[in-house]
């Protein structure tokens, strides 16, 4: 606990009910009933429009003519309802469907969110797909398996960078939507044209059929040993969610709320969460065009210099510069400070040095502390699911079901997963029968694979915390688990701020291994030039000694060869999106790693790796 005090925040669920099931099982449930919420969230924009015309509902800068960012460009509630009309009707006339959706290969952008909005008008389901897909992918296979799996009858792309891709996986039956540019081999409808589409009574007949159950965007899972899935996701569940969202989390209702969002929206957290909050609280987001990356890391913390949001989201990478950034940024710290109150991260653990470092840069500009808000969820919950129940919280937190929610706890291998069951969980995965049936239990409650423990055995009033992937977790040789969740994030908080991410090895082996990928802060700690090979970096001196410090400091809080990291070495290459290492907001997934650098592993446990460290003590 801290003597500090925090910057006021209510916390919508502080109590919940458990009751016993058969043995090793239980039920969890916020003490709080789910209030109404609105059959489609169409409802709400429309409503938007008609009460607060002229207020901003998004924002983005302008690109010049040099390729730089320039003033920003807004769109109010009446254009984007307006706009939103008229695109609906162009989507009418092509007799789209379900069966031949949208498909959606742009970033982040106003048009994306204009044609996502007419989509939704017209009760066409709409499917953001991530650009690395299309932009960074060499062989386009997950993009050809997006466009198997939906069958788009029509594609948007923002401009020309996209075309490469566009020729190598979209068939000439298929209609292709550009904001900018032309393609060289077919002909594209111009954005401009959907826009000027004059809206009839038709789209007013058709947004009144839609309701509950209809789907509106397909997401598609990260995917790791499989293609990912298509999770569907109803009118229903962004709904519920929202207003699960806005009981848990009171402080989205108390002011016109603003964000500041580079979050991707093929993501559930960018484009479910943060812009179904917006749209259902008539907020206004600006969109931003940074990323937590050396490149482009400066694009945001540029926009948050000028921009104060009210609650702040990001990943736990985007965390990390920031909270460096304010240590010595003065304009950041006050004007990203000024009325902000919530934080929250997801995607990742968040390393303790660096919520320490956010605290320290609070505490000198305002006196008091930003509480950091956290949970758990994923695409299949809409995605929020469970969030924190007071101030005080600490890495791995992660609270109490939302209302409405029912969590159900299932003992099994020294683990417990935790399954859900509610109004925002998606009824399954889009033409693939076979995983959607293998994901629910026989209560019908989603199997998420996570696992979790109580924060407190003697109150379970404070939730639960995060205890690891159980597909992540393995076996010694010697037959000893290893929780791989909570030993990752420690590994993360020794070596901050010098570890990007850690992927833990030594299945079926002696001893349980570590594989880093490093921040590019180990180029400063190396003392070699910025020109220098990250292979020469690594092998330097100063960053050697600091990684030999964090694997001994380890070493003497390890009980036993299960948290022990026996060898560790440094990755030079970083993790790749084609081979489903990483996904586009920054999450590794382990699994993948572990299989495309099987060599790596197998060199670090018999020690054919030049740089091995291991413990010294």
């Amino acid at each position: 606990m801290t003597t500090t005090s925090f910057r006021t925040l209510k916390f919508g669920v502080t109590r919940v009910t458990l009751r016993d099931g058969k043995p090793g099982t239980h039920y969890l449930q916020a003490d709080q009933a789910l209030a109404p919420y609105p059959n489609r969230l169409t409802d709400r924009l429309q409503q938007w429009a008609q009460t607060r015309p002229a207020q901003t509902f998004m924002a983005r800068r302008v690109k010049l003519a040099d390729g730089t960012l320039g003033d920003w460009k807004h769109i109010d509630y009446a254009e984007a309802w307006r706009t939103a009309r008229s695109i609906a009707q162009a989507l009418i006339d092509r007799g789209l469907s379900a069966e031949r959706p949208v498909v959606i290969l742009s970033e982040n952008s106003l048009e994306h969110a204009l044609l996502a909005l007419g989509c939704m008008v017209a009760g066409v389901p709409y499917v953001p797909t991530s650009p690395p897909y299309s932009l960074i992918s060499q062989d386009f296979d997950k993009l050809k398996h997006v466009l198997r799996t939906v069958t788009p009858g029509l594609v948007f792309a923002s401009d020309t960078r996209y075309a490469r891709a566009i020729a190598a996986t979209v068939g000439p039956d298929t209609e292709v939507v550009m904001t900018d540019g032309a393609l060289t081999d077919r002909t594209a409808t111009t954005f401009a044209q959907l826009c000027a589409t004059p809206a009839t009574d038709a789209v007013d007949a058709a947004m009144a059929t839609t309701g509950p159950d209809t789907i509106v965007k397909f997401l598609f899972t990260s995917g790791s040993t499989k293609m990912p899935k298509a999770v569907i996701n109803t009118q229903r569940l962004w709904c519920a969610n929202q207003q699960q969202m806005a009981q848990s989390m009171p402080v989205l209702a108390e002011q016109p709320l603003v964000l500041v969002d580079w979050l991707p929206w093929n993501h559930t957290f960018g484009g479910n969460h943060n812009v179904g909050m917006v749209l259902y609280h008539g907020g206004t987001l600006y969109i931003d065009d940074g990323k937590p990356t050396p490149a482009l890391v400066h694009e945001t913390l540029r926009n948050l210099r000028e921009i104060a949001p009210t609650v702040y989201f990001n990943v736990p990478t985007g965390f990390e510069a920031i909270a460096l950034a304010m240590q010595t940024d003065d304009v950041l710290r006050k004007n990203l400070l000024s009325r902000v109150n919530m934080f929250f991260y997801a995607g990742a653990a968040l390393a303790q040095p660096i919520w320490d470092s956010l605290y320290q840069s609070q505490e000198r500009e305002i006196g008091q502390r930003i509480v950091m808000g956290t949970g758990l969820g994923m695409t299949e919950s809409g995605p929020f699911g469970i969030f924190i129940t007071n101030p005080h919280v600490r890495a791995g937190d992660l609270g109490v079901p939302a209302p409405g929610l029912e969590l159900k706890l299932v003992d099994g291998d020294g683990k417990t997963e935790v399954r859900y069951r509610g109004p925002n969980i998606t009824p399954g995965y889009w033409r693939n029968p076979q995983d959607t049936a293998a994901s629910f239990d026989e209560e019908g409650f989603f199997c998420t694979g996570d696992a979790v423990k109580w924060i407190d055995e003697t109150n379970v009033h404070l939730g639960l915390k995060f205890d690891g992937r159980i597909a992540e977790d393995f076996k010694l040789a010697t037959g000893t688990f290893v929780s791989v969740g909570p030993l990752r994030s420690k590994i993360i908080a020794a070596g901050a701020p010098y570890i990007q991410d850690a992927v833990l090895t030594g299945i079926n082996l002696k001893e349980v291994g570590a594989m880093v990928f490093p921040t590019p802060a180990v180029r400063a700690l190396s003392g070699l030039g910025a020109e220098a090979p990250l292979a020469d970096v690594l092998a330097s001196a100063p960053v050697l000694a600091h990684f030999q410090r964090v694997v001994d400091a380890l070493a003497q809080t390890a009980t036993g060869s299960a948290n022990r990291i026996a060898r560790l070495c440094l990755l030079s290459e970083a993790p790749t999106i084609d081979r489903g290492e990483i996904t586009d907001k920054g999450s590794i997934n382990q699994r993948a790693v572990l299989a495309h650098r099987a060599d790596t592993v197998a060199a670090l446990h018999d020690g054919r790796l030049h740089a091995i460290i291991q413990p010294s003590v």
